[in-house]
């Protein structure tokens, strides 16, 4: 079986501390290590990313050169985010502007940096807009590259207004469990399918 990799950014607005959204990527790293995938999280609130739509530093101390070189270095991009008023939150509204750079940056034969790769998508929060988020995300991932596959998101919503956290609860939801290992089988499979059949060239 060929070994993948993958890079998970956690785009809570936390730079340390207790994230749910971390707990649920390490859950789906978890499930990605059975399919022979190795991965790691970055907390995307500890670096330094200026706001800009290029891959280029926009100013001194700009973290994003380094990141995007993680994320190209990958196979497999998962992309975290808590519900914040039922859409992702401002880090990763920023992650995706800065691979909005990846549309005009092109290979030797024509494709996207950035095809090739898979990405999917893992949200927390306690409030609606798992589904809005997954919608956005997917779009704009597609849009700068990635390949998308089936079933690509894992989510845990809570009570409305609640005040249980993810990282809180007793045990993993079996339906929470089952969408996570589902998405890493399929994140997997694919990305094992376009390392051995790449896309074609673009003419």
């Amino acid at each position: 079986m060929t070994s993948l990799t993958c890079l998970a950014l956690n785009c809570s607005l936390k730079a340390d501390g207790p994230s749910n959204t971390d707990v649920l990527l390490g859950q789906a790293l978890d499930a990605l290590a059975e399919h022979d995938v190795t991965g790691e999280v970055v907390r995307v609130a500890a670096h330094d990313v200026l706001p800009g739509v290029t891959s280029e530093a926009q100013g001194p101390g700009d973290d994003w050169p380094a990141l995007r070189e993680r994320v190209l270095a990958a196979d497999i991009l998962l992309l975290g985010t808590p519900v914040w008023l039922g859409n992702p939150s401002s880090v990763c509204k920023r992650v995706l502007e800065r691979l909005d750079a990846f549309i005009s940056e092109t290979d030797d034969q024509g494709r996207m940096v950035s095809f090739g790769k898979v990405a999917g998508v893992v949200v927390t929060g306690n409030e609606d807009g798992a589904h809005n988020i997954a919608a956005q995300l997917y779009q704009g991932l597609s849009d700068v590259g990635f390949t998308i596959p089936t079933n690509a998101t894992t989510y845990w919503v809570g009570e409305a207004m609640g005040s249980v956290d993810y990282g809180d609860l007793d045990e993993t939801p079996e339906k929470v469990a089952q969408t996570t290992s589902m998405m890493a089988a399929n994140l997997a499979h694919v990305a094992r399918l376009l390392r051995q059949h790449p896309y074609p060239p673009v003419s």
